[in-house]
């Protein structure tokens, strides 16, 4: 896995265009009480790199380490099929991670409480990434 440090969270998120694409999975992974892994499989584009050429589709694995809070809602009333916006921020020591829209006015930045009413967000300690293959038939 990719470690990413907190000055290198701007260019990894635009690196992927994760607007449009597909929250596949999450993995919650306990190993004690202290120690909580999330990990998000997910499906989105690269970012646009050749005018004539269309951005190829990545499986992309996130994962946070030493997660110290998550929120995971599914509404019944609002069809998840694909992801609304995702952001990414280092707060207070922490990475935290949002895939669905904070409803921020442009220009304001996202804070702690702007994540933890999402549907969707983790925070940890650590966050790193792994593009994966496409299994071959």
């Amino acid at each position: 896995m990719n470690r990413i440090a907190p000055e290198a969270l701007s260019r990894f998120q635009r690196a992927y265009r994760f607007t449009g694409g597909r929250l596949r999975g999450i993995r919650i992974l306990a190993g004690s009480e202290r120690s909580v892994t999330v990990e998000f499989r997910l499906v989105v584009r690269e970012a646009l790199k050749d005018l004539g050429n269309e951005p190829r589709l990545v499986k992309l694995v996130l994962r946070l380490e030493g997660v110290e809070e998550y929120r995971f809602q599914m509404r019944p009333s609002q069809a998840k099929v694909k992801l609304t916006d995702a952001c990414f921020r280092y707060l207070n020591g922490l990475f935290y991670v949002n895939f669905d829209a904070l409803g921020l006015i442009p220009g304001e930045e996202p804070a702690v409480h702007d994540f933890r009413v999402s549907e969707v967000f983790a925070a940890g300690r650590q966050m790193s990434w792994v593009l994966r293959e496409p299994r071959s038939s």
